[in-house]
């Protein structure tokens, strides 16, 4: 079922975003951690897609065995740099014929491998690309596209970032999931700018929890999101003094404020950056939905 039917219901829901194991002996372990997480009945997940698609045939794997094994709605990041027609239309098939109808149009990264070479075509150079090329190849398909409450780093201002967003709407994307944030005020006041701009389609705010001071500080310098001074230095003073225990325990309160103050002031719904942590995930959505 396309995501955009399951919004329609309007009714507060989480989701959650899972990354594909980098071992195969990991696989189990993985598996066991969504089925842990399917018990919260999210609305749907997502299942990311490494640079230049370097995690392609483990993406389609994972969401194939997620709706088989446990009932669950996968939406597949798909991205489109480096990418051909030819590419992208096999992988579009690949989804179709596993039942999958939903997937996340990106932009994406070139592989930090030295040796990867792009493409001579440029066929995709940018998200509104790929959702216009999903769109006339699979009308049918849902397509969910990213939003930044902060602007995407290489934006030359706000504005710019938030017309191209409306771009990739009309293209065809039928939803916006949001990048992570810490402060819920960037979330509203990105709403509230994109509503002035006519974008009425639902925006879901994406949280990601402060498991790790290291883990964060790696995806804060990769994704453009800031973090306050003051929070900040709650989780330093969380390690200091109690370690990765103390800074996960503080973490996951502020990410439970986070849900509650979303859901409370009527956002559709949350978008759970998992880490594919499902102890940890399962303890912050206590009392949350």
């Amino acid at each position: 079922m396309r995501i955009a039917e399951l919004l329609s219901r309007d009714k507060p829901f989480v989701s959650l975003e899972f990354f594909p194991p980098k071992e195969p002996l990991d696989r189990p372990a993985f598996f066991r951690a969504v089925g842990r997480l399917a018990s919260v009945n999210p609305l749907f997940v997502s299942v990311t897609y490494g640079a230049g698609g370097s995690t392609r045939a483990d993406t389609l794997d994972i969401v194939t065995r997620m709706k088989r094994d446990f009932s669950l709605e996968p939406m597949a990041h798909l991205t489109c740099v480096g990418a051909t027609c030819d590419s992208i239309t096999g992988f579009l098939d690949d989804l179709a014929e596993a039942d999958i109808d939903n997937v996340l149009a990106l932009r994406g990264d070139p592989p930090q491998d030295p040796e990867f070479r792009m493409p001579e075509t440029r066929e995709f150079s940018y998200a509104s690309d790929l959702v216009s090329f999903i769109r006339r190849q699979r009308p049918r398909f849902g397509i969910g596209v990213a939003g930044y409450p902060e602007g995407h780093p290489e934006a030359p201002c706000p504005e710019a970032d938030l017309n191209h967003l409306k771009f990739k709407l009309e293209q065809g994307g039928d939803f916006v999931v949001s990048q992570l944030f810490f402060d819920n005020a960037y979330y509203w006041d990105f709403v509230g700018r994109a509503r002035a701009l006519g974008i009425d389609k639902p925006i879901i705010p994406g949280v990601m929890p402060a498991f790790s001071l290291k883990v964060i500080r790696k995806i804060l310098s990769l994704c453009g999101a800031t973090i306050s001074p003051g929070f900040l230095r709650m989780l330093e003073e969380a390690q200091e003094k109690g370690g990765t225990e103390a800074v996960k325990s503080v973490g996951i309160e502020h990410a439970r404020r986070q849900m509650r103050g979303l859901l409370d002031g009527g956002a559709p719904g949350v978008h759970l950056y998992t880490l594919n942590r499902d102890d940890d995930c399962l303890e912050l959505l206590k009392g949350v939905l």
